[in-house]
C-alpha cells in the first residue's frame, strides 16, 4: 500500500486554513497552531495526549509531537492568562507579532480550539477540557459553542 502524503498535507492544510480563515491572517501563520498545540500538550498527561493524537490529522500529529520532551515536569496552571503566557512562550521570538496582547492571544487560541473541535470527537474535547482549570475550561466551552459543523 502506497503512502498518500498529499492526503496528509491536504488535511493538515485544512486545519491550519480553518485557523487562518477564522483569524483573517495568511496561512503562513502556522506558528500560531504549533504554539497552541505545544502549550496544550504541556497541560495534558501523556495518556490524554495520545488519545488526542489518535484523532488529529497526520500532519498535525507531527506538529504536536515536534520537540516534545516526555520527561519535562508537568506543572498545572490555574488561570487562562497562565495558558496564554505559555502559548506565547512556545512561540519564542514571534509571540508579539503572532499573538500581540492578551485579548489578541485569546482570539488566536480560540481559533485553534475551534479547529480542534472540527477534527476531534465531542468526547475527546470533553476529556481535554475536563482536565483544564476553570477559567480555561469556560473559555474553551464558550469558544467552541455553536461550532457544530462537521467537515
Amino acid at each position: 500500500m502506497a503512502l498518500d502524503f498529499e492526503k496528509y498535507a491536504i488535511k493538515g492544510n485544512e486545519f491550519v486554513g480553518l485557523v487562518a480563515e477564522d483569524l483573517e491572517v495568511p496561512v503562513d501563520k502556522g506558528r500560531i497552531v504549533r504554539s497552541v498545540l505545544h502549550a496544550l500538550r504541556n497541560r495534558l498527561v501523556h495518556e490524554e495526549s495520545f488519545q488526542l493524537l489518535a484523532q488529529l490529522p497526520m500532519a498535525m500529529k507531527g506538529v504536536y509531537v515536534d520537540g516534545w520532551k516526555f520527561n519535562k515536569p508537568f506543572n498545572r496552571i490555574r488561570h487562562l492568562d497562565d495558558f496564554l503566557d505559555e502559548v506565547k512562550m512556545e512561540d519564542a521570538g514571534m509571540a508579539g507579532y503572532d499573538f500581540g496582547n492578551q485579548a489578541s492571544a485569546k482570539v488566536a487560541v480560540g481559533a485553534v480550539f475551534k479547529a480542534l473541535h472540527f477534527f476531534v470527537t465531542e468526547g475527546e474535547m470533553n476529556d481535554i477540557t475536563g482536565v483544564m482549570p476553570g477559567e480555561l475550561k469556560k473559555f474553551i466551552a464558550e469558544t467552541i459553542a455553536g461550532t457544530d459543523m462537521i467537515l
